[in-house]
């Protein structure tokens, strides 16, 4: 599960955040939390993230994908595209998630996509669409982010002291 996966990223948003010294692969992997849960981001710009999470290991006590489970991937979506929005002077702070769960899911991957609602200055909304491997919906959720100003490289330095 703790497996590094490479995400496909338009080479142009690569090439901005390398300028910057960021790896957007390293960024964009999920965090922790993500990354304990199995979530491999598959495919990623601005107008739209893909990204599989196994239900293995991520279900409730009646052996269901657990509705938190389904809302670490969504909002990892969401966040992924409101990142990749914003650009690299700016960083999404989700504010907004809501789902809706429609059916159970057992066993296998599911699948998310999310796609842009609304791109503006000061805010991104995604909807996340969430699949089994049948291709039945199992979720739908919105994510808002914040698009805020990225601490300058000195700051950040000094904040983390």
């Amino acid at each position: 599960m703790g497996e590094h996966h490479h995400v496909t990223f338009p080479q142009e948003i690569i090439n901005e955040f390398a300028a910057l010294g960021i790896d957007l692969v390293a960024m964009f992997s999920a965090g922790h939390l993500g990354t304990r849960m199995g979530v491999r981001i598959v495919e990623a710009s601005a107008d739209r993230v893909v990204g599989v999470m196994p239900v293995e290991g991520n279900t409730q006590p009646y052996g269901l994908l657990h509705g938190g489970a389904s809302a670490v991937l969504a909002e990892t979506l969401g966040s992924v595209g409101s990142m990749l929005h914003a650009g690299s002077s700016k960083i999404a702070v989700g504010v907004d998630l809501n789902c809706t769960h429609h059916r159970g899911v057992r066993s296998g991957l599911v699948t998310g996509v999310a796609s842009p609602l609304h791109r503006g200055r000061s805010t991104a909304t995604y909807e996340i669409v969430i699949s089994d491997e049948a291709g039945k919906r199992v979720c739908t959720a919105r994510l808002t982010c914040l698009l805020r100003d990225a601490p300058v490289q000195g700051e950040q330095a000094r904040t983390a002291e």
